[in-house]
């Protein structure tokens, strides 16, 4: 069929079938988190908002919370099938094995928060293409970058400064602080996440968590552990991808892919902002709730950088993983590391 043909059968379909021209296509969003947290609830408010008016509804998102489709640890798996979800929040480091470059961006101690730490990220899909390529193995396409807040220490007793967890036990889910705590001179501790943490706490067996302060502050880890040591220098890493499955991604129009990338770019306008808020507010709760809250120092921060020797821990883990076939890990580690120096630079 010649074009001039071509474009006769779509003109006559439009008329024809005027609803097939401005059908809705409703996109399945799958989380495993509850609506209410501040990036749950930043996505439902902004985000998938913007995605329907830049679109002009013809893109309308369909979310479904607490993983009611699909856990964190099977995210991936779900929106790579796209069978019950066109879209999930995927968690790197709950996808370890075929996201392992992803695993980099939690070997820093140190790192920037809310606007810098969104410009960082960013910059690093835009500029490291590695990335990319590697959710793209997974069939996933990344729409949306949300981040996490910094880490903060939850103790059970009084910490002056950073050099006191020495000798101290502490629990952490992620494997790049366990070294950093080992190097530092305390004992990480390997325990699954339930009641057992809060009786570790209480009979001693625990000191305290490593943890991100939102979770801490959502679990109210702060009435067991009411010593919170905290700092928006405290790198956590955490990286929160809206990820959407290849195809579904390639079935859109280059207006409505258009659309998403500008409620994209509108939303990241907002969400330092409300990073910000909202952790004042958690500080805030936590003193009413009788906490001492503590923000650490910047000399005392960069000694704790110094004790965590995390280029030495990052060279380790570079080195295994190119024993396992992955020869980009080192090229992939100098470039995020130079735009992490970068970035703090511009700080």
């Amino acid at each position: 069929m010649d074009l001039n043909k071509r474009l006769l059968a779509i003109a006559v379909a439009a008329l024809l079938f005027p609803q097939a021209a401005n059908a809705v296509k409703t996109i399945i969003y799958t989380d495993h988190e509850a609506l209410g947290g501040m990036r749950t609830q930043f996505l439902n408010d902004v985000f998938f908002p913007a995605v329907e008016r830049e679109s002009q509804g013809r893109l309308k998102i369909e979310p479904h919370w607490n993983g009611k489709i699909s856990t964190s640890y099977r995210a991936l798996q779900t929106v790579s099938k796209g069978a019950t979800a066109d879209m999930a929040i995927v968690v790197p480091e709950y996808s370890a094995q075929e996201l392992p470059l992803h695993q980099i961006f939690k070997s820093f101690p140190v790192g920037p928060s809310a606007d810098k730490q969104i410009a960082f990220f960013r910059r690093v899909y835009r500029e490291v293409p590695a990335f990319q390529a590697e959710l793209l193995r997974q069939n996933v396409v990344p729409v949306f970058i949300a981040t996490g807040y910094p880490v903060a220490f939850f103790s059970t007793h009084e910490i002056k400064k950073l050099d006191d967890l020495k000798e101290t036990k502490w629990r952490t889910a992620s494997f790049w602080h366990q070294d950093f705590l080992r190097n530092a001179g305390a004992t990480p501790v390997t325990m699954p996440w339930g009641d057992g943490i809060y009786k570790a706490l209480a009979d001693g067996r625990l000191d305290g968590l490593m943890v991100n302060v939102d979770s801490g502050y959502q679990l109210e880890i702060h009435e067991a552990a009411p010593h919170v040591l905290l700092s928006p220098e405290l790198w956590l890493g955490h990286v929160y991808l809206v990820a959407m499955n290849k195809q579904t991604w390639d079935r859109l129009t280059k207006a409505e892919q258009q659309a998403i990338r500008r409620a994209a770019l509108s939303s990241y306008k907002k969400l330092g902002g409300i990073m910000r808020a909202k952790m004042v507010t958690q500080i805030s709760d936590m003193k009413k709730q009788g906490a001492q809250v503590r923000l650490v120092r910047h000399a005392e921060i960069m000694k704790w950088e110094k004790a965590t020797r995390y280029q030495q821990v990052q060279a380790t883990w570079v080195k295994e993983q190119q024993s396992k076939g992955l020869t980009e890990a080192g090229p992939v580690m100098a470039r995020v590391s130079e735009i992490m120096k970068e970035t703090m630079k511009a700080e």
